[in-house]
């Protein structure tokens, strides 16, 4: 089955579109065996609809079950014509879209674009409701954690992320066998209620960013000192990890490109 058009169709174009969507009932972005739902196959599915033959579409990442998206990167190619143009091509993709994913920006790329290996920054934020009472509206937007955690105490551990390690600690790698990444910025920041945990890099392993959260919960709780979560990054052993945060209080913010 041919899932692109042809790259000399004087139709074909290129695009790259930011997507956001809630992940709580989605098996994460990439298509699944079985017809499980996921956030790849509604846009196929959407795409398909409106040019009328199978649409593969390309994600910059591959987020999980319950993970959330602000600025999810994708790319596709189809036959659209000039007529129409990309904001009419966004409008409709919207309209054929569920009310838990929606295209927020839209542009024409060059031919051979790819989200993923394209992309030189990916940033992500986890969210964590840190009050002694759950409150239902927020239990598939953040963590509950009721213990009163020390923000400072794990800015201090966070800071040790910064630059280029070996994570083997706390992820696997998704491509190739390196589990080194290097870390751009990796901050928390209160919100009210919440506490948030803002972290860059050029890229992540499987289960990074969770690993690494559930761990500086345990520095924020008192249970971990600083330097215990410095010998955990420095050991390089997946069972020095924490428990890993839960998914529903992670969303991928950005991804970025050279242009």
């Amino acid at each position: 089955m041919e899932l692109e058009p042809k790259v000399d169709s004087p139709a074909a174009r290129t695009y790259r579109a930011t997507v956001q969507y809630d992940g709580t009932n989605y098996y994460g972005f990439q298509r699944q065996r079985h017809g499980v739902p996921s956030v790849q196959a509604e846009l196929e599915q959407a795409l398909t609809r409106l040019v009328d033959r199978p649409v593969r579409v390309l994600g910059a990442g591959r987020t999980d079950t319950g993970v959330h998206a602000l600025g999810q990167v994708i790319g596709f190619t189809i036959e659209w014509p000039d007529r129409h143009g990309r904001e009419v091509l966004k409008r409709a993709l919207n309209a054929n879209l569920p009310m838990d994913i929606v295209v927020s920006d839209l542009s024409e790329v060059q031919p051979g674009f790819h989200p993923r290996f394209d992309a030189r920054r990916r940033c992500y934020e986890y969210h964590i409701l840190n009050e002694p009472v759950r409150q239902p509206l927020w239990r598939y937007r953040a963590w509950h954690v009721v213990q009163r955690l020390d923000l400072a105490r794990m800015n201090e551990a966070a800071a040790l992320l910064i630059g280029a390690h070996d994570f083997a600690t706390f992820g696997r790698p998704t491509v190739g066998d390196s589990t080194i990444r290097e870390v751009y910025a990796a901050t928390w920041r209160g919100a009210g209620q919440t506490a948030i945990f803002e972290i860059c890099a050029n890229g992540f392993l499987h289960r990074m960013v969770r690993s690494i959260v559930g761990s500086l919960k345990m520095v924020g709780s008192g249970r971990w000192s600083i330097d215990d979560f410095a010998e955990a990054l420095v050991a390089r052993e997946r069972k020095r990890s924490a428990t890993a945060a839960p998914a529903h209080g992670l969303y991928l913010v950005s991804v970025e490109y050279d242009n």
